[in-house]
């Protein structure tokens, strides 16, 4: 049992079922599935955090009913072909003592994809308009409705004679359960709408019905926003009436519901939508205020979700009475063995999420599986995980200690090789230790930490303030080198008068020189996170600012609930102007130009005192003799892009390495 954390690692019991921990893998959406059944992707992906020594993995959602397909890709429980997907990941969670729930499922008007590219269509309780997909939903008929609630009961049976431990009914995030709860959205004047009472009956008969459908020794929950934080959306007070009411459920004798998982935000609006998977701007845990209400008005236990990425967060909230278990999603993307860490005190260990959203939510939003930019073998578990053992110990030299090295380095000691990595600068992370000087940006630089530990951890020797040179390859005498020099500022090609103030973004991170007061013209070619964290930080100062982007909008190549957060904060300054589909072409002493990219207009931004401009980086090259060794470029060095493309190729370079050679399976 842990030293330090007690309290995460007491067994409880939900109903009939006793959990071995209080660690939670809360259902989120994996696009792992297999033409929407679970295949071995999906089996391999929980497996792994059952291994891990998570307590409760519930499953992604599964639709209970034809008009509950919101995406392409969705898993759906509607007819038999579905129970041997839930039978192979019950089996495999099972295998390693963990307990596994599945989520049911119907969006409403919550749709994201329609057909072949079409506009989405939708069913929901009234023809109120969802803002953030732009779908105008069909009203449903009351017999519409009935099959719908008699889908959940089917689907619930399905899943639990699949050997599925409990169910969970999604009614969070605007989703078709809490839509016939709002009066904003549910407009209907049949049994299913009008007074509360009313509005709440398609819940109470859905708890009721699945309920009935798996019978007592079957774990019922449900999930709900506790408070929905948007336009029109419901507030706390009007969901702990709510969860009162559900608590008081029977059927047959029966409590309807055993446990209560309570979440933030609502799928609707922007506003609410970052709430899903908050990132790295909004405080660790800060959910559990609101499960610390519902706590005071339910015996049956409550989890929460909401930033709780390390195992002291998770701690101390239980141990404060505020939930019962931690829902700890991303921080098990992030890595897999979190649990059994933190269960054994390794705390050092542990590769900590960073809040980054990128290749989590952000890769379900494009429609591919999740992974993580620090760890990407989660997702590919069957092509990365366990790894090979070479046979014939090879030296390998890694030049470049950002991301990318440090991925290659780490992944190529742990396989048996000697490894040596070279970095002129005295601190390891590259581009990394730029990024975390951004506003609300500061954990990015946790990748680095956890990259460079994982390397050490590994055996590498690790040598800074070290240059790639010639007497240094002719020390190691390489079998392989893997170069990983990142890259480096490049400023556009423009008109400059003589007494303007330029300067390129990685200088301005880096040097943090005093600028001439006055507005500060902030130019970015990308839209991501430089240019409008740069802008938001002068604002922030009290500077005016006009960021100018050559991309649609600014932070369009950010992850939407990102960009959301760091776009209103700028707003709620006062001081950023933004110019959108423009890029730079000219600076004179008080005034910036701007060249459409639409067009042959040019913009001009007036009393401008300094530019700072975000340029495309140039990759840096190295030119150097390496005799009989083998080279593979990787990461920025190859073409400069992020930091999960870097990690990425660090990793398969390592891997080839071993492949390259005959393996022995770990």
């Amino acid at each position: 049992m842990s030293q330090l954390f007690p309290h995460l690692f007491e067994p409880i019991t939900i109903g009939s079922t006793t959990i071995r921990n209080r660690i939670v893998s809360s259902g989120h959406d994996t696009v792992l599935d297999d033409h929407g059944h679970i295949g071995d992707d999906l089996v391999a992906y929980h497996e792994a955090r059952a291994k891990g020594g998570a307590g409760l993995i519930v499953l992604q959602v599964s639709g209970v009913h034809e008009t509950a397909r919101y995406t392409s890709h969705v898993l759906m429980a509607t007819d038999e072909s579905s129970v041997p997907g839930y039978q192979n990941v019950a089996e495999a969670v099972h295998r390693h003592g963990a307990t596994i729930f599945a989520q049911l499922f119907h969006p409403g008007r919550e749709v994201m994809d329609g057909e072949r590219g079409m506009a989405p269509r939708a069913k929901a309780p009234s023809d109120e308009p969802q803002e953030r997909f732009k779908v105008v939903p069909e009203s449903l008929t009351t017999a519409e409705v009935r099959d719908i609630i008699a889908g959940y009961g089917h689907a619930a049976k399905r899943i639990a004679d699949s050997g599925i431990d409990g169910v969970e009914i999604v009614a969070s995030h605007g989703y078709l359960p809490i839509q016939f709860f709002n009066p904003a959205v549910n407009t209907r004047t049949d049994d299913y709408g009008g007074s509360p009472e009313d509005r709440r009956r398609f819940l109470t008969e859905v708890a009721q019905t699945v309920r009935a459908a798996v019978g007592p020794d079957v774990v019922v929950g449900v999930r709900i926003s506790g408070e929905e934080k948007t336009e029109d959306g419901l507030v706390a007070t009007e969901i702990l009436d709510l969860i009162e009411h559900l608590d008081s459920l029977t059927t047959d004798g029966v409590d309807c519901l055993d446990y209560f998982s309570i979440t933030a935000g609502d799928s609707s609006t922007l506003q609410g939508a970052v709430h899903i998977v908050p990132s790295m701007q909004i405080d660790p845990g800060y959910a559990a205020n609101l499960s610390e209400q519902v706590k005071k008005i339910t015996d049956k236990t409550v989890m929460v979700a909401g930033r709780i990425n390390q195992p002291h967060e998770a701690e101390v909230a239980i141990a404060e009475g505020r939930t019962d278990m931690a829902i700890m999603t991303r921080a098990m993307i992030c890595d897999p063995e979190i649990a059994n860490k933190s269960r054994a005190d390794n705390v050092d260990e542990i590769r900590a999420c960073i809040g980054c959203n990128q290749a989590c939510i952000g890769h379900f939003q494009q429609g591919v599986p999740i992974s993580c930019i620090q760890f990407p073998e989660s997702g590919r578990e069957l092509t990365f995980l366990p790894r090979p053992t070479v046979r014939t110990r090879r030296k390998i030299l890694v030049i470049g200690g950002g991301p990318a090295g440090l991925k290659a380095a780490a992944v190529a000691a742990e396989q048996g090789d000697d490894v040596v990595l070279c970095e002129k600068e005295p601190h390891l992370g590259g581009a990394v230790l730029l990024a975390q000087e951004l506003p609300y940006r500061s954990e990015f630089g946790g990748a680095a930490t956890n990259l460079t530990a994982e390397a050490a951890r590994a055996g590498v020797d690790i040598r800074t303030s070290v240059p790639a040179t010639q007497d240094l390859i002719t020390e190691v005498a390489p079998d392989h080198v893997i170069i990983a020099t990142g890259a480096e500022q490049r400023m556009p090609a423009l008109e400059i008068a003589d007494d303007a103030f330029v300067i390129g973004a990685r200088d301005y991170l880096r040097e943090t020189p005093d600028l001439p007061p006055g507005r500060v013209l902030v130019t970015d070619w990308k839209g991501d996170w430089i240019g409008l964290g740069i802008a938001l930080r002068l604002a922030e100062a009290g500077r005016h600012v006009s960021l100018a982007t050559a991309a649609n909008f600014a932070g369009a190549a950010i992850q939407q609930y990102t960009r959301t957060l760091l776009v209103s904060q700028a707003l709620r300054t006062g001081r950023v102007q933004f110019v959108n589909d423009a890029r730079l072409v000219g600076v004179d002493v008080d005034t910036g130009y701007l060249q459409s990219t639409l067009c042959e207009v040019v913009h001009e931004v007036a009393d401008v005192a300094a530019t700072i401009v975000s340029g495309a980086p140039r990759a840096v090259t190295v030119d150097l003799d390496f005799g009989a060794a083998s080279v593979t470029v990787i990461g920025d060095a190859l073409a400069p892009r992020t930091v999960e493309e870097a990690v990425y190729e660090g990793l398969t370079a390592a891997t080839a390495l071993a492949e390259r050679r005959t393996p022995v399976t770990a």
